[in-house]
């Protein structure tokens, strides 16, 4: 399929008061999900019974959330939040999907999810709970934010990360997919792309300008094709192919949200390289991790990975 099935620009999928919606009434679409809600003082956004585990993820602002089990509040949870997806990592909330929710506050948020009849607890991850790992070396430096993979998190099926790409580096590469299950090499995942973008001088001037760019290609599994200038807000589906590289362009950062799950009966992420692509990481160990990373005093310690 084309890219004007798998990608989408900001507000294209507007639904129930929602800046974005992706559920399982996109067409071909069925183990994630991912919500993108706008707030303003006073406003509350709903996230009613739907046998589905969450994890609601502060991208601007600061929330209030009151959770209700078996039909009663259970809890009241403060998220603190951050000013930008660029100021280091936030405290998050995984939903137990025996749980439903409201959310207040101000800024914008996200609700990653994924349908399931399994059910772990409810559970706040605070900031400083967040692994942080550099990945890659050179110019195919980023940072992740592993608050939602199977390291960190005890989930059903949702594998949720964020990933920040400095101005000029190269993310999501080498191009990589994974459509097939081949035990212990490969898993069958769906994912899910949400993108901002900034200035790396965090000025606010031509701020709305500020862009990435994404590619997703197809592979034996089936055909997709996105070649797309991204922004604040846009989306893009890979339900198979390769994808990758997210690039950001010089001058302005890069963020996506990804969220993944798929029909494996093990939750974990395993990936194959495109083959004619592959060699890159191969040079990787000869090359120093982008001098700029960690974006955030807030990363600490951090981890050298060589995933994705």
């Amino acid at each position: 399929m084309r890219e004007q099935t798998w990608f989408h620009r900001r507000g294209a999928l507007t639904g129930s008061g929602w800046e974005s919606v992706v559920d399982g009434s996109l067409d071909g679409w069925q183990h994630t999900g991912l919500r993108i809600g706008v707030l303003n003082d006073g406003d509350v956004l709903t996230l009613p019974d739907a046998a589905e585990e969450r994890i609601i993820v502060p991208l601007a602002g600061r929330f209030t959330v009151d959770v209700v089990e078996q039909g009663a509040t259970t809890s009241e949870v403060e998220l603190t939040g951050r000013a930008s997806v660029f100021d280091g990592p936030s405290d998050v909330l995984y939903l137990a999907s025996s749980a439903s929710a409201s959310v207040r506050g101000a800024g914008r948020f996200a609700v990653a999810s994924s349908p399931t009849a399994q059910s772990r607890p409810t559970r706040y991850i605070a900031a400083s709970e967040t692994p942080i790992e550099l990945r890659g070396a050179g110019s195919a430096s980023r940072q992740v934010h592993n608050f939602g993979t199977p390291q960190a998190l005890d989930a059903a099926r949702l594998i949720v990360c964020e990933v920040i790409t400095p101005a000029g580096n190269w993310s999501s590469y080498p191009p990589h997919k994974h459509d097939e299950h081949v035990p212990g090499q490969e898993s069958r995942l769906e994912e899910i792309y949400y993108f901002e973008a900034a200035r790396s001088d965090r000025s606010t001037r031509g701020g709305d300008a500020a862009f990435g760019l994404f590619s997703a290609y197809s592979s034996p599994v089936g055909d997709i094709e996105i070649d797309a200038m991204v922004h604040t807000g846009d989306i893009a589906l890979v339900p198979f192919g390769y994808h990758g590289p997210a690039v950001a362009a010089p001058g302005y950062d890069l963020y996506y949200l990804n969220v993944m799950a798929g029909p494996d009966a093990e939750r974990a992420w395993l990936i194959t390289d495109d083959p004619a692509h592959a060699w890159v990481r191969e040079s990787w160990p000869s090359q120093t991790i982008d001098a700029r990373l960690p974006l955030s005093a807030m990363a600490g310690d951090h981890d050298h990975g060589e995933t994705r």
